[in-house]
């Protein structure tokens, strides 16, 4: 979501490879960005004034209803509604008890990424709270996701959220981050060159949140695009490997 959504079309375009161009209006305008001719994420322009630029991590289920049934059971805040998105699926906007804002989707004939881990596509989702064991008894009430400590050597503290003993997700807690930072997901696109992307990024007028370092899962680095949009991107280890589903 951005003021300029041509804009954010043309960074990411020239950043990771992505193609896209502004929808019709029967879908607001909507760019489904492609890589390889596969979604790999989406772009629209802000509706209200002051709305953030901000990418929405959006968590698949088999029933928005009765997902969103439990999580407002589950003490989350709706902030929008289930609607169906024409034939391609059906969604809701929700933040959770600890203040993170995500989305949720029901797929009808669009099931979502057409490309992960891979060079310039997602390869993992974080959820960064100021309480992560409300935040893990609440994801894991609303939806078949088991939150388990990380077996990764160096990462003790983070926390995975497994499907089917599948990682498709981490949670880390706020106490390193500077204040005023609020709750939030992230998504991380995989890189072959992190310290070349970086330097791509500034030159195109983004801003280094995090210069690229070294951790357990690999060679990072966190982004903010020219119009404030936070994400990482990174180079994971073999032996880390995310894999969202």
């Amino acid at each position: 979501m951005a003021p300029d959504q041509q804009a954010a079309l043309d960074f990411y375009r020239d950043l990771f490879g992505w193609q896209g161009e502004v929808g019709p209006a029967e879908t607001g305008g909507y760019s489904v960005c492609t890589l390889k001719g596969r979604p790999v994420a989406g772009i629209m322009r802000a509706t209200e004034p002051g709305m953030p630029t901000v990418w929405t991590t959006y968590l698949a289920t088999d029933s928005v209803d009765a997902t969103l049934k439990a999580a407002t059971h589950a003490g989350a805040t709706v902030m929008m509604g289930a609607q169906d998105v024409m034939d391609l699926g059906r969604m809701a906007v929700v933040q959770d008890p600890t203040g993170a804002v995500f989305g949720l989707w029901e797929p009808g004939t669009f099931h979502g990424a057409g490309i992960v881990n891979e060079h310039g596509a997602l390869i993992w989702n974080e959820l960064t709270t100021p309480d992560t064991h409300k935040a893990a008894a609440f994801y894991g009430a609303i939806l078949p996701i088991s939150p388990e400590p990380t077996t990764l050597e160096g990462a003790e503290g983070y926390t995975e959220f497994k499907v089917g003993g599948r990682g498709v997700a981490g949670m880390m807690d706020m106490s390193n981050l500077p204040p005023g930072v609020p709750p939030h997901w992230m998504p991380y696109f995989k890189v072959d060159d992190v310290d070349e992307i970086q330097a791509a990024a500034v030159r195109a007028g983004a801003t280094v949140l995090a210069p690229a370092f070294d951790m357990p899962a690999g060679r990072m680095a966190v982004l903010a695009d020219p119009q404030g949009g936070g994400f990482s991107v990174i180079k994971e280890n073999a032996a880390a490997a995310p894999s969202p589903a």
